[in-house]
This record gives C-alpha cells, sequence and structure tokens, in this order.
C-alpha cells in the first residue's frame, strides 16, 4: 500500500529532521559568495524597476491633474463644476459624429457642465449618444420653454430620452424675461410645479431659470424666489445695456445661487472685432474674472473646444484695470455685442 503524505505528516516530519540536524550540528549549507552577490543584484534590480514605475505613475498623475480644468462650486447646490462649460447649440446640435468627438473630448479634458435643450435641433440626441456611457462624469443641464405644467412635462420626458439618461442634474426654465411669463410658469399647473414633482421623484436634483434680457425683472425673480441655479448673459459688452453684471448678479451672490454665464461671445462671435476684443483670452478671461459657477460656450470643432479648455486651464484673475480696459473695447460696438438684448 502507498503512503499518501498528508499536510499534517510534512508539517511532522519536516520538524522532526530540522530538530535532528540541528542537534547534530548541520544545518542547511550556507549559501557561497556568489549566490548572495546575486541575490543582492536581484533584489535591487527589482527595487530600481519598482522606483521607476512608481515615478511615471506620479508623473502620469501630475500631467492628468495639469491638464484636466479647475472646479468651481455651483453655489448652494455643493457641486463642483468645471470653470468651462460646453453649450450644445451650435455644432453639438448639428452633425452627431462631430457632437460625439467634440462632447467626448470636452469631457477628456474636464468639461464635466453640459448644457442642452429639447429646443436645439439634435442636440440632446447627439449628447445621449455619449451619456449612454459616460452619463457619471458630466453635470447634465437642460431647459423647457414650456410655460405650463403638462408641456414641461412632455419636454422633460423627450429630453430624458434623448439624452439616454434617468435624471438630469440641473432642469430650467428657459428664456424668462418678464413677470408674466415667471407668473405663468409658477402657476399650480405650471412648469415649476412639473419640476418640484420631478425633484420629489429624484428625476430632476437642481431647479433653475435662465435670461437673456431684463436685469431689472432679473434681479426682482431672483430676490423673491428659491432657485437652485441662474443662467445668465454676461459679457463685456454688458455694462452698456440692461446690466446683469451690474443688477442680477449681486442677487445671485448674495443668495448664494450656482450661477453660469452664457453669451460669453455674444450672439454668433459678434464680440471680436478688429481693434477691440480680439481674443477668447479676453472674452473669457473677463467672465471667469466674475463670480461664476461656470461659464458655458458653444464651440464648431474640436480645435476650438481645446483652446477654450486651455484659456480656462491657464486663466489667472483679471484685475480691475484690465476689466475696465477690456470694457472700453467693447463700447464702440456695444450694440453688436447686445444684439440679443435689443432684438429678442
Amino acid at each position: 500500500m502507498k503512503y499518501r503524505l498528508s499536510r499534517r505528516n510534512f508539517i511532522k516530519w519536516g520538524f522532526l529532521w530540522g530538530a535532528t540536524a540541528a542537534l547534530a550540528g548541520c544545518g542547511l549549507p550556507p549559501l557561497d559568495k556568489e549566490e548572495n552577490e546575486q541575490k543582492d543584484e536581484e533584489k535591487e534590480h527589482k527595487e530600481k524597476i519598482n522606483d521607476k514605475e512608481k515615478e511615471e505613475k506620479d508623473k502620469k498623475k501630475e500631467s492628468k491633474d495639469d491638464y484636466l480644468l479647475p472646479r468651481r462650486t455651483l453655489g448652494n447646490t455643493g457641486e463642483e463644476v468645471s470653470a468651462l462649460g460646453l453649450g450644445g447649440a451650435i455644432a453639438v446640435a448639428e452633425d452627431p459624429q462631430k457632437a460625439a468627438d467634440i462632447v467626448n473630448r470636452a469631457l477628456d479634458l474636464g468639461v464635466n457642465y453640459i448644457d442642452t435643450a429639447a429646443m436645439y435641433g439634435d442636440s440632446e440626441s447627439n449628447i445621449g449618444k455619449v451619456m449612454n456611457k459616460r452619463r457619471r462624469e458630466a453635470f447634465l443641464a437642460s431647459k423647457t420653454d414650456e410655460l405650463n405644467y403638462d408641456g414641461t412635462m412632455r419636454l422633460l420626458e423627450k429630453s430624458l430620452r434623448q439624452l439616454q439618461t434617468d435624471y438630469l442634474d440641473l432642469y430650467q426654465l428657459h428664456g424668462i424675461h418678464d413677470r408674466e411669463m415667471l407668473e405663468d410658469a409658477l402657476r399650480d399647473d405650471g412648469a415649476l410645479a412639473a419640476i418640484r414633482e420631478m425633484q420629489e421623484q429624484g428625476v430632476v436634483k437642481y431647479a433653475g431659470l435662465t435670461s437673456h434680457k431684463n436685469a431689472e425683472f432679473l434681479k426682482e425673480a431672483l430676490d423673491e424666489y428659491p432657485f437652485d441655479c441662474v443662467l445668465m448673459s454676461i459679457n463685456a459688452g454688458d455694462v452698456y445695456r440692461d446690466s446683469m453684471i451690474e443688477k442680477a448678479l449681486p442677487v445671485a451672490v448674495r443668495k448664494k445661487m450656482g450661477i453660469v454665464a452664457m453669451k460669453v461671445a455674444s450672439y454668433d462671435g459678434r464680440i471680436f472685432k478688429e481693434g477691440g476684443i480680439e481674443s477668447m483670452e479676453q472674452a473669457l478671461g473677463y467672465v471667469l474674472s466674475h463670480p461664476v459657477s461656470t461659464a458655458i460656450v458653444g464651440v464648431s470643432s474640436v480645435s476650438e473646444l481645446e483652446e477654450n479648455a486651455r484659456i480656462a486651464r491657464e486663466f489667472k484673475q483679471f484685475s480691475e484695470k484690465k476689466l475696465k480696459e477690456i470694457e472700453e473695447l467693447a463700447r464702440p460696438y456695444e450694440k453688436d455685442i447686445n444684439f440679443f438684448k435689443y432684438r429678442w
């Protein structure tokens, strides 16, 4: 019969052999000098490899951290959003592949605030193709231009379907420019009732409103109603006509709202003019020097997005003197810059 060495017997006999050898004064033979040196060399080689790998990982981490955009707090929500946000009303609303490239690159660069709306053509559908895989990386904001409950519910359902998500981080009453519009939205069967209901169900996290003009009205609205966020037009020409910076912005700051700036380059890039404001460094730097949580900018290409991200990443607060100088550059053609305030 074959004897099977169990783990118990292995330990038992190994112990007896070791004890016997020790008593006999013959332990394990010592390693010779060459073997010791070889083991030391191997150990040193492994330590060098480990140190190099750790150094490479640290470099990659530092490089990645330097590459990503700075974050700002979105008011009392406590959410951290990128200083530069992606506007979804230009190229993102057009060609699906181009949109996917822009949205993916934005997320890679650390742009997490994405602005869209059901009324922006194919914007939501195009963004949704990316959100299907990268939803957790984005703070997603959409809007309703319906003032009643039923219309807003329909639009919200459409937005969720198109964006391929089961919740929105921010849902906003869009283009509220006078008290009549706001009062309609605040009725028992108004748009805000739909948003509040969806907040209770966890479909919407935060509620906000947007406004392009009528700063005096917006100032009063923000003072009277508890919105979480406000999206308002802010650029270097703002101070010359119906100024959001002078009227509405201080109220939003005082109430610790999430403040999102739009129309950074005016409408259709009208802020750029030879002899006036000639660069995005000036336009975006001006806006980021104000107490905003993020500034959304629409882009026409990935390269344009990357340039904007670079500017936001390298941004340093402008002095009061520099802000005034940029405003002076805008003065001669402020009507072009404030086009939407005059015409809309």
